[in-house]
């Protein structure tokens, strides 16, 4: 029979980092999402910022009541992302669902589990990049129902936009709203950008648009901004990173001038 291999114990304890990121950024998703880790991994993930996920159960159609169904579900998951750690920021990525909800209850609801990190919507992440790109008229394409779209364009009126054409799709499954094509997402951008707006909204985390920003305002000759797009710039700019990057789209070049809940 062999001998048993020696084992030794090291003389000292390694020497521990305070992190092992210096910046921490905890997602809470649908659990039938897509998109939205591919498109941060791509967008905000580096050596100095982490990208940390939690999901929650979500059940399609979507709809107002099954997107508000989510609600009781936001503390949980937020305090399921390095419990006990502090997190710079936390996104909760549904455009529609935040409006549902409102964005001052899904602040409260993941404050409740990490009250040190900054919250960020879809929404209000788009209503400010809007508002650093100098916009005042949009038009909007969303792959919703007119039905889960018209809050949607309540509250973008309530900030004082102006909406001169509101385009949707008709999808009711978020899954099938995140295989959309890319190419498809550039054509009906297009066709859903009225002349005289300033910039184009697309809106849903789902939606594979944050890959295509760049090349719709070549074709549109406006800014244009997405939900995870919005999202993933005003991240960055909250964990520190002020870096102009206009191969990813114009809002990319802006930094983000306003205090965050």
């Amino acid at each position: 029979m062999e001998q048993p291999v020696a084992l030794s114990l090291a003389q000292r304890t390694p020497r521990l980092d305070d992190r092992p990121m210096k910046k921490r950024i905890g997602l809470v998703i649908l659990a039938t999402d897509h998109t939205t880790e591919v498109d941060f991994q791509r967008l905000v993930a580096s050596d100095s910022i982490g990208v940390y996920v939690a999901r929650i159960p979500y059940a399609n159609p979507v709809t107002p009541e099954n997107l508000r169904a989510m609600q009781p579900s936001l503390t949980a998951a937020a305090g399921l992302i390095l419990p006990d750690e502090a997190l710079d920021v936390v996104m909760y990525s549904c455009t529609s669902a935040s409006v549902v909800i409102g964005d001052k209850e899904v602040v409260a609801a993941i404050k409740a589990a990490k009250p040190e990190a900054a919250v960020v919507t879809p929404t209000a992440a788009a209503a400010e990049g809007l508002r650093r790109l100098d916009v005042r008229r949009i038009s909007v394409l969303t792959p919703y129902t007119i039905e889960t779209s018209r809050p949607i364009a309540d509250y973008f009126a309530e900030l004082g936009f102006t909406i001169d054409r509101f385009t949707c799709l008709g999808l009711t499954d978020d899954r099938k709203m995140a295989r959309i094509a890319p190419e498809e997402i550039v054509t009906f951008a297009k066709e859903a950008a009225a002349p005289d707006s300033d910039a184009l909204f697309i809106s849903c985390t789902a939606v594979r648009a944050a890959g295509v920003i760049a090349e719709i305002e070549a074709a549109i000759g406006k800014p244009v901004v997405s939900s995870n797009y919005a999202t993933a710039w005003a991240c960055l700019r909250l964990c520190g990173d002020q870096s102009a990057r206009p191969e990813l789209g114009r809002l990319m070049t802006l930094p983000l001038e306003r205090d965050w809940p």
